[in-house]
């Protein structure tokens, strides 16, 4: 039975109420975090010999050596050509929407030039090499291999290593085939906080890289906080979430399929609506109650809705905005007759989901937007996964001999103010009086 919450904007304490039921607390416990800081250590020290190890014990695999992890790119290659067309094709057609949209935040580099000859400008160069997790087994995401692969290659990444958990041998041909379609470089059959240990620190198989991108459970999530500092991670990610906002005009079925949409990820998973229609919101909680008996996932569902869902009355779509810049959710539905108008208000979201036809769903799979984004409030300081994470940014600075006098001065004064009199004799030595 659902027994969804139900808050009102006017209730005097309204914000205490969000704020609770916004609270998740996604930090390892302390058997996690030992657990995960040995097999590091491990694999940072034996390399290879480890990682077999415990892809064995934690996978259940009969393998001896790395080479027998490593999953062929004409293996990749052999599944794409022997899915089934429509699959292809859906795989073809998302990955070429990806692409293109993500071509446009390709940065270049840029200079200019002062009066006195002076450049000064900054040098955008991709990474060397990412590595991108995969969940694998049952819980296969090939839309997570196209959105976390293809930024990469757009930016230049020269090598992209994938790694992907084979439980019990179990290889999904579908992961394999965007993988084939997405240009990965070189696939490894390794899963959990092994895998991330050695994309991190690199092994005598596996190549360490400068970044790792992808979800993972809770192993891999700690895993990445963990090697960060040392690789450049994407971000550590709490349970999906979607707050729609709807003026009552929409289809209470389909608000509430939108809803069921996130809450069918994990009993952790957030599924929010915001309307100032106090009969819309009697609606569609009628149609979570008809349509969650068809849904394949319904316990999952039902739990989601329980423990972290609500219903939210406002009195109009300004108290909506407000709580909705609040909320700062992972993805935001804006299903309203302007929601272009509306958007500009919004200042803290992953991604904006405008008007009555555009689910969420699409996002996750073949909209083009990137549907890696920042989750658990943290939209109001970061943004979704794009092509910018995988390139670097340098200052490029050539000052020229007239340049140098008047800046010279500058840090010369400002270096003694510091007591710092290297710097400034430094800038002192370029001066021609």
């Amino acid at each position: 039975m659902i027994d969804i919450s139900q808050l009102n904007y006017s209730s005097a304490d309204f914000w205490q109420q969000l704020t609770h039921l916004l609270a998740w607390e996604g930090v390892s416990d302390a058997a996690v975090t030992e657990t995960v800081r040995n097999i590091l250590a491990d694999v940072k020290k034996r390399g290879d010999a480890a990682v077999v190890e415990y892809s064995c014990r934690f996978d259940r695999l009969n393998v001896s050596t790395m080479a027998e992890l490593e999953i062929p790119l004409n293996r990749a290659q052999a599944a794409l050509n022997n899915i089934p067309v429509v699959q292809r094709q859906a795989l073809e057609q998302a990955a070429e929407r990806v692409r293109r949209y993500h071509e446009h935040q390709k940065q270049d580099s840029w200079q200019y030039t002062e009066a006195d000859g002076t450049v000064l400008g900054q040098q955008v160069t991709p990474l060397d090499r990412a590595g991108l997790y995969v969940p694998g087994g049952k819980a296969a995401y090939p839309s997570s291999v196209l959105m976390n692969a293809l930024p990469a290659k757009v930016a230049g990444v020269k090598e992209l290593i994938m790694v992907v958990p084979t439980p019990d041998g179990e290889v999904n041909e579908l992961v394999l085939a965007a993988a084939a379609i997405a240009g990965v470089d070189r696939i490894f059959a390794v899963g959990g906080a092994q895998a991330v240990a050695a994309l991190a620190y690199g092994t005598e198989t596996i190549p360490q890289v400068d970044k790792i991108v992808g979800p993972g459970n809770i192993f891999v999530a700690t895993a990445k906080g963990m090697v960060f500092g040392t690789v450049g991670i994407d971000m550590i990610a709490g349970p999906s979430e979607i707050l729609v906002i709807c003026d009552g005009k929409t289809d209470p079925d389909w608000i509430a399929m939108d809803l069921f949409s996130q809450a069918e990820h994990d009993e952790d998973a957030q599924s929010i609506l915001v309307s100032p229609d106090a009969d819309f919101l009697r609606r569609v909680s009628e149609s979570i109650e008809k349509l969650l008996p068809t849904m394949e996932r319904q316990e999952i569902i039902t739990t989601s809705l329980n423990s972290r869902g609500a219903l939210i009355q406002v009195a109009d779509l300004d108290e909506a905005i407000e709580v909705a810049n609040f909320i700062a959710a992972e993805h935001l539905e804006l299903s309203v007759d302007d929601p272009a108008e509306m958007a500009k208000k919004i200042r803290h979201a992953g991604a904006i989901f405008m008007g009555r036809y555009t689910p969420e769903a699409l996002g996750d799979y073949c909209a083009g937007p990137n549907h890696v984004l920042p989750t658990s409030r943290t939209a109001r300081f970061s943004s979704p996964l794009g092509v910018y994470d995988f390139q670097k940014r340098s200052s490029l600075i050539q000052v020229s001999a007239e340049g140098a006098q008047p800046l010279g001065k500058i840090a010369s004064v400002l270096a003694r103010g510091e007591s710092l009199t290297a710097h400034a004799r430094s800038a002192e030595y370029r001066l021609k009086s």
